[in-house]
């Protein structure tokens, strides 16, 4: 069978460029329809399953480094890792592309020249034995670890001499309505980054945040609350169970709340028995 691409990118002049150059270069490549967006990119992913993916680096919705990781942690660990190629405008980005563990990164506006020498990389790889080219739960374990390394800075770095430590986060302050609400941290059990928001669940209510997630993560405990996912953090003493699907995917559930919230492969060694 003839291997399948999936493309992700949001300047429709580029990436009709971009499949040009392909169809010329690779005719036996069969390219899905291109895809605008990153949140896109995760979503046909997963339903076609390709052996190639081009994304850009800087889309809306989600950004390329951001749709690899979504789509490596609902990837079927039979199934190879597809070749993955970032394509980006900046240069700067190449670092973090092969840090990520892609096959290689493209400049734009893509060159004839360089993309043969992707293209040869990804014919290479894609010839390798399953075994060696990312299947099975381990690879996709360092996969996703890689990229998690590069989306989330590191949320205790060393304090440099004089500098005050942050301090702890004790009370959650939000608008709602005309009222400022106000938790104390011992009630929250969940911090969940939702569009431009960040969700705080208590038993009982639901507050809205402004801060990013990255920023309240050095402010938590990490005894107390466990990040379980890239958007998700809970506290550790309300987990009540967890539980792995028919898909294999282990989920979570909260004492005093209703819903369940997927656990990513990076995080479930928390949840392993003891």
């Amino acid at each position: 069978m003839s291997p399948t691409a999936l493309i992700a990118e949001d300047e429709p002049l580029l990436a009709q460029a971009l499949c040009t150059e392909l169809q010329r270069s690779w005719p036996a490549l069969t390219l899905l329809p291109v895809v605008a967006d990153g949140i896109s990119a995760v979503q046909v992913a997963l339903q076609t399953l390709p052996q190639v993916l081009f994304l850009d680096i800087r889309m809306p919705g989600q950004s390329g480094l951001e749709a690899a990781a979504d789509i490596a942690e609902q990837w079927p660990t039979a199934l190879p890792f597809p070749a993955l190629v970032f394509v980006t405008a900046y240069d700067q980005y190449a670092v973090q592309a092969f840090e990520a563990q892609a096959i290689d990164y493209l400049l734009k506006p893509v060159r004839p020249e360089r993309l043969e020498r992707t293209l040869e990389r990804i014919r290479q790889h894609l010839q390798r034995p399953p075994t060696d080219v990312g299947a099975g739960e381990p690879a996709l374990q360092s996969l996703i670890g890689r990229l998690h390394r590069l989306l989330e800075p590191d949320t205790a770095p060393a304090l440099a001499i004089g500098q005050t430590p942050i301090e702890p986060l004790r009370l959650i302050t939000a608008s709602v309505g005309a009222t400022v609400r106000v938790v104390p941290i011992e009630q929250v059990l969940v911090f969940e980054a939702a569009d431009k928001y960040v969700r705080v669940l208590t038993a009982d209510a639901e507050l809205l945040l402004r801060t990013p997630l990255k920023e309240l993560l050095p402010r938590l405990d990490p005894v107390e609350f466990w990040q379980v996912h890239r958007g998700t953090v809970v506290r550790a003493g309300a987990i009540a169970q967890a539980v792995r699907g028919d898909n294999g995917k282990l989920s979570l559930s909260l004492h005093g709340r209703p819903e369940s919230w997927p656990v990513s492969r990076l995080h479930e060694h928390r949840l392993r028995p003891l």
